[in-house]
């Protein structure tokens, strides 16, 4: 178990903070290079069938894999907690099921990946030209799954043991060997779509293969064997089903936020639509810096949690919130600052660059009403109350957003933009009233005498 008292400020301060948040947030900064180098080399091509494939396939496999990314917020959760337990046979088991899921699941996603693909090319509707290279697409890079799914579950598993070098390192290799791989199969090799769905499933099998080195070292320092772990019992499962399903309800009520404020941009007409667009990669660009600080959240909360030591708890939330304020605060003057250039750098359409300073405000206001929901996520995720996570959510997409939406929806896409920060304020205010009451109710099992 973690030394509690005179350690606290050693295991959950700010060095120990940044030792998380920094690598997460320095590997998040390069996801955004990768879809622009997939962009340019097919964008170059002669037509702009390929393009429109790569778009729609990377577009469904975010989807897909989104929906999906409760293998990692799970996992992370359990594993801090068994880490701050010193728990070597829960540490173990908090791999080895959440593992066994991503192979599943990922052989479903493989067995189903016809009526997958169709049923999306007859609700997205491209041309028949873009929908047979979406379907080369889609028919290469589905065959990724199991290692994308595994490198959720690696990821997660290192972050709950404290590690964030490993995930570092296996994102900087999954997105520098797509790069590399692109640019050899598209541009040197002529391989077109195809090139670039196979530079991202070799890309991911370099991660994986990273990550199980990590993880490998990891478990030497560990005594135990597998062989004690009751992986084949399905009641043991009970737990990671429990956490898993009420995260994954959660993903799909933001999902569903998104994708409304995409249909709706899109019925006030193409420019509103575009500048939407543009307007998203300001909160794109502000989650990758705060979820780098709601990493730390979740490995140092779960191992405060696993430990029992509620003063470490304390500590961790309200250091890594003070890091968010001030991070939020920054993105806020940033984006009052820069953000008619960004809107110029994004996009060469003056119809769209002038509708989108207009709605400009929403998304300077953003920084300092998302921080909170961002950071709780993290929080949240270290105590494994994934239920409270998708009740804040769902109440807030449907009690808040989609009201708020209809109600003043005659003031058109400002009623959007309103609506989505309403809805990013619900779930910040839902997420702290809740926690207050936990901490004020020792809900989370936490014994005062622990400090």
């Amino acid at each position: 178990m973690d030394k509690p008292g005179a350690d606290a400020n050693d295991l959950y301060g700010n060095q120990a903070i940044w030792r998380i948040a920094g690598p997460m947030i320095l590997s998040a900064s390069t996801t955004p290079l990768l879809g622009m180098v997939d962009t340019a080399v097919v964008g170059h091509l002669e037509t702009a069938w390929y393009l429109g494939a790569v778009a729609v396939g990377a577009t469904l496999f975010s989807l897909l894999f989104m929906g999906l990314n409760f293998l990692r917020m799970g996992t992370t959760g359990l594993t801090a907690q068994a880490f701050g337990a010193n728990s070597d046979a829960g540490i173990r088991e908090s791999l080895g099921q959440p593992a066994i899921a991503a192979l599943l699941l990922a052989c479903v996603l493989i067995l189903l990946q016809v009526p997958i693909i169709e049923l999306a090319l007859r609700l997205l509707a491209p041309g028949a030209e873009v929908a047979t290279q979406t379907r080369l697409y889609f028919g290469i890079r589905i065959w990724s799954a199991p290692a994308s799914l595994m490198n959720f579950v690696l990821i997660g598993w290192l972050l709950g043991m404290q590690n964030a070098r490993g995930p570092l390192v296996m994102v900087l290799s999954i997105n520098l060997t797509n790069i590399v791989l692109d640019l050899l199969f598209v541009l040197v090799l002529d391989w077109r779509v195809a090139g670039v769905a196979g530079a991202t499933l070799l890309a991911e099998l370099a991660g994986l293969a990273v990550g199980l080195l990590f993880v490998r070292r990891e478990l030497s320092k560990r005594a135990g064997s597998w062989a004690e772990i009751a992986l084949a019992d399905p009641r043991r499962y009970m737990r990671l089903l429990d956490v898993n399903g009420n995260l994954f309800l959660r993903t799909m009520a933001l999902m569903f936020v998104f994708a409304f404020i995409t249909a709706q941009g899109a019925r006030m007409g193409d420019a509103v639509l575009a500048a939407n667009a543009v307007l998203m990669n300001f909160q794109y660009l502000l989650s990758y810096a705060l979820d780098g600080m709601a990493h730390a959240a979740e490995a140092l909360v779960g191992r405060a949690a696993g430990a029992r030591q509620r003063a470490g708890l304390l500590l961790a939330v309200n250091r890594t919130l003070r890091w968010s304020l001030g991070m939020a605060i920054g993105f806020t003057l940033f984006f009052w600052l820069a953000g008619p250039g960004l809107i110029d750098l994004l996009t060469g359409l003056q119809n769209v660059r002038e509708i989108a300073r207009t709605y400009l405000p929403w998304l300077i206001l953003s920084p300092l009403v998302s921080c909170w929901s961002f950071f709780y996520d993290g929080v949240y995720v270290g105590l494994t109350r994934s239920r409270e996570m998708m009740l804040v959510m769902v109440v807030s997409a449907a009690g808040l957003f989609l009201p708020a939406f209809y109600l003043l929806a005659d003031f058109g896409n400002h009623a959007l933009w309103f609506a989505f920060t309403l809805f990013m304020a619900g779930r910040g205010i839902g997420m702290h009233a809740w926690f207050r009451r936990l901490i004020a109710g020792d809900s989370l099992g936490l014994p005062a005498n622990r400090e």
